[in-house]
């Protein structure tokens, strides 16, 4: 079996992020969750794993770029693109769309987004605090009082975020808070 499809004058290899399978569509939804300005940092992650396993993940990150217009490739990275903005676009509440609905790449949608709510996770981050605070296992069976503490704290770790660093005091601080 071949790895690339053939279209008209031009083939694509199936591994090309500018590849479109036939299940591919612009009406799909890639997310459970539609973004609504609240927990900007879970439904980025569900992005992320989403686009990465449709190999499309460049398009947002920026390390792919648009050829030039004149290019051969150019209408492949817009069709490819096009399809990632229609992603995007279908995981968000209309309120949101309609502020980037008319960004011309997947590239600067997400860089919009991610200026627009990455710092507003506030409440998301005093929520989610709160739950693991207040979490007991009552008359759960451990295994599910267990799920609900992990995915706690999975939710503050991602929004809680600190750097990766080797220095020795630093290390010593997130050590800390992984304790925590």
């Amino acid at each position: 079996m071949s790895d690339t499809i053939s279209s008209d004058s031009s083939a694509i290899n199936v591994s090309s992020p500018y590849y479109i399978g036939s299940s591919d569509n612009p009406n799909s939804i890639l997310v459970s969750t539609v973004f609504n300005g609240i927990g900007f940092q879970s439904w980025k992650r569900s992005m992320i794993l989403s686009l990465s396993a449709k190999n499309k993940l460049g398009f947002v990150d920026g390390s792919i770029t648009p050829p030039a217009i004149n290019s051969p490739a150019y209408s492949n990275w817009h069709k490819a693109n096009s399809m990632v903005i229609s992603w995007i676009l279908n995981s968000l509440n209309k309120t949101i769309d309609d502020n980037v609905l008319f960004l011309p790449s997947a590239f600067e949608i997400w860089n919009e987004l991610h200026q627009r709510f990455e710092q507003s996770d506030g409440t998301f981050l005093y929520n989610t605090q709160q739950q693991l605070f207040s979490l007991s296992q009552g008359i759960d069976a451990f295994s599910t009082y267990f799920t609900k503490l992990t995915k706690n704290w999975d939710e503050l770790r991602i929004v809680q975020a600190i750097p990766l660093c080797t220095y020795t005091v630093v290390a010593g601080i997130q050590e800390f808070f992984e304790d925590q």
